[in-house]
């Protein structure tokens, strides 16, 4: 049975392990996107997902879908692209139209960003993340042709474990360059890994990978635990990433640490 949680009903998640398999992942029905409720779902490995008419869906699918900022992988058009340096990038400077962008239906210009259509990114999803990004938690990644936004992306960081939520695209490769920043910035900042949630064969492409879910909860409970940056990332200047090697040598998993 899956539980129902009523709005404010302060009993916590069930215990991740009691997801179902199918549909994979699917733990709670109900509840609320109060930042405490979002805040404690992100800790322990559960996220919200749900359409228009629906009751807000909890899931923590098994496996789960990550990504090493050191271990992007760029494809050589992309890495043409970031040595061009025509697109600039910011962060935090624009999240409002950031995730607006990534709610509305995908054009047919641009790259494939993250393969959703948009749909699930609801009126009361968009005010749930803008108000955790008045709280510092949520951040943006805008990318700039000029004065034109064309591509970025959002998510929700936690200690040091960022959990990636939406990208869209208005131009080709400008979802990549977001995510080759935010990798760039998340290592910087000593970030391990991206939460990606859910496989598609795009972010497989960018070099992402599977994870049980209990080695992926295990290294939550490590991360999340440090102490956070809590506040804007906007350092009020313009960055044209660039192409660096990705990290080679065998990977870690929590459960080895």
């Amino acid at each position: 049975m899956i539980p129902l949680l009523a709005p404010d009903d302060p009993r916590p998640f069930p215990d991740v392990r009691r997801a179902l398999r199918h549909p994979n992942g699917l733990l709670a029905v109900g509840a609320d996107l109060s930042p405490r409720r979002l805040m404690s779902a992100y800790r322990q490995g559960i996220f919200p997902w749900f359409s228009a008419g629906d009751p807000i869906l909890w899931w923590s699918p098994d496996p789960r879908t990550v990504l090493l900022p050191g271990r992007l992988r760029i494809s050589r058009s992309l890495g043409k692209r970031l040595r061009r340096q025509r697109l600039g990038v910011t962060m935090d400077r624009a999240f409002a139209a950031v995730i607006r962008a990534c709610a509305a239906p995908r054009g047919l210009a641009g790259d494939a960003a993250d393969g959703a259509n948009g749909t699930w990114i609801l009126p009361e999803m968009i005010a749930a993340y803008e108000h955790l990004h008045r709280l510092g938690i949520s951040h943006s990644v805008e990318v700039w042709d000029g004065e034109q936004l064309v591509g970025g992306l959002y998510g929700v960081a936690i200690g040091q474990a960022f959990f990636g939520e939406s990208m869209f695209s208005r131009a080709a490769d400008a979802s990549k360059v977001a995510l080759v920043y935010l990798c760039q910035t998340l290592r910087e900042r000593g970030f391990g890994l991206i939460d990606c949630q859910m496989r598609t064969e795009h972010l497989l492409s960018l070099g992402a990978q599977e994870w049980p879910r209990r080695e992926f909860v295990a290294w939550l409970e490590c991360s999340c635990a440090v102490p956070g940056d809590a506040g804007t990332w906007d350092d009020g200047a313009l960055h044209f990433p660039v192409d660096r090697p990705p990290v080679t040598g065998p990977v870690s998993h929590p459960g080895s640490l």
